[in-house]
């Protein structure tokens, strides 16, 4: 039961994100950021939240600093928009399964020529 619910909030926060990145942001070190998934723990205490940014390496990493530096805001957000007891505690990773996706693409394309 508690996996439902997870998933529910996990559904929730990813809409709220996009919401949040798009309109709240004003950092200018925070790129074009996507929001790909959210996991949240089955005690709704931690969520890890997937992000891929358009950019090089440089813009990634200022990106992910800058939301490092957003996460008490970006948690204040999330706690006004989703009514939990507690708010989760976010984690950001870069999502590696799209550069990984595309890498793949581009060595079956080199392998039909």
């Amino acid at each position: 039961m508690s996996d439902v619910r997870a998933n529910r909030v996990a559904e929730q926060m990813k809409k709220e994100l996009g919401e949040i990145f798009t309109q709240k942001l004003k950092d200018p070190r925070i790129g074009f950021v996507t929001v790909m998934d959210v996991e949240v723990t089955g005690d709704l205490q931690q969520a890890t939240i997937f992000i891929s940014v358009l950019g090089d390496e440089q813009q990634k990493h200022d990106t992910l600093l800058g939301l490092s530096k957003a996460k008490g805001f970006i948690r204040s957000e999330i706690g006004q928009r989703i009514r939990l007891r507690k708010t989760p505690e976010l984690m950001f990773e870069f999502d590696e399964a799209f550069d990984h996706g595309n890498r793949i693409e581009t060595i079956l394309r080199e392998l039909n020529k």
